[in-house]
């Protein structure tokens, strides 16, 4: 006599903890996608390369995100797609906002470097640098979150580490948002850090009036760029409250398994701020009456 025994299986866990919404990602994928090609186009043309490395890379870097939530959404139980997606989509803004902080000092050459406590070359070397730095720590957790991951041990301790780079990201946006907002007070109340250098070198002049007091007057143009500084850094800001909230939340926790949230505080303010700068572009705004200053080298002799 035999009997017959069927052996029940566990079911494929899906590591997100939903099913990626295939219509949701073929969208955010199509955007950044036009968006980045975009940004090539107008880097090429306003001779701004460094929007290349900036604009364009975290426009790839999200369009390599949401190909995985993609690949996800009709492979849910797989863990390279999930892998891939969660660690360039925390990386790739960080790319963005070092365009920030190049165009704040361009904004403050145009104005006066005599309303800021940094030099142009200072906040390029300062805030470029802590982007950088947030950039590695991020991708040495996201490294070894991955490796945690495929190898069936706990993830939690790399997330913490990306966790740490996207805090140091909001430390330093932070700090820029002061430094910029004292600059903005001190340029309208005619309150200078220092006095104005006797000499002023005309080749880096951009407006064509001044104040009566002698002050740079802002144009149209240059209050157009700070608009999109403001508003690019608003959801910057609320794009890395969410990604650290989620984070020290853990891989398993109510954050990162709601597929809403994720779309609507992720991927919703990284194509805000995309979007703002192809649409409020520094080439036409600022540099296009320039001659040679369109640069970071030139920026940094500043």
């Amino acid at each position: 006599m035999s009997s017959n025994t069927t052996q029940i299986l566990p079911e494929p866990r899906i590591p997100y903890g939903y099913v990626p919404t295939e219509a949701v990602c073929i969208a955010f994928l199509t955007l950044f996608a036009v968006s980045g090609l975009i940004h090539t186009f107008q880097a090429i043309k306003y001779r701004t390369w460094w929007m290349i490395a900036t604009l364009t890379v975290g426009c790839l870097g999200e369009c390599i995100g949401w190909a995985g939530r993609l690949w996800s959404s009709r492979n849910p139980t797989l863990l390279d797609p999930f892998l891939m997606q969660i660690t360039t989509t925390i990386i790739s803004p960080s790319f963005m906002s070092a365009a920030n902080f190049t165009i704040l000092g361009f904004i403050i050459r145009t104005i006066g470097q005599q309303h800021s406590r940094l030099s142009p070359r200072w906040y390029l070397i300062i805030f470029i640098s802590l982007d950088l730095v947030s950039l590695i720590v991020q991708a040495i957790g996201g490294a070894r979150a991955s490796a945690a991951a495929q190898n069936h041990e706990d993830a939690d301790p790399g997330g913490r580490i990306m966790l740490y780079g996207i805090v140091l990201q909001m430390i330093a946006l932070t700090i820029y948002c002061i430094l910029g907002a004292e600059v903005l007070i001190r340029y309208y109340t005619n309150r200078p850090v220092r006095a104005l250098p006797e000499q002023h070198d005309e080749s880096v002049e951009t407006l064509d009036e001044k104040k009566s007091d002698g002050r740079a007057a802002l144009d149209r143009n240059n209050k157009l760029m700070l608009l999109a500084l403001v508003i690019t850094t608003v959801f910057l800001f609320i794009r890395a409250i969410y990604r650290t909230i989620e984070l020290n939340d853990g891989w398993d926790g109510s954050i990162i398994t709601n597929q809403n949230l994720f779309n609507w505080l992720d991927g919703m303010p990284i194509t805000v701020v995309t979007y703002t700068f192809n649409i409020l572009h520094p080439g036409y705004l600022l540099f296009r009456r320039r001659s040679g200053a369109d640069t970071p080298a030139a920026l940094s002799k500043a």
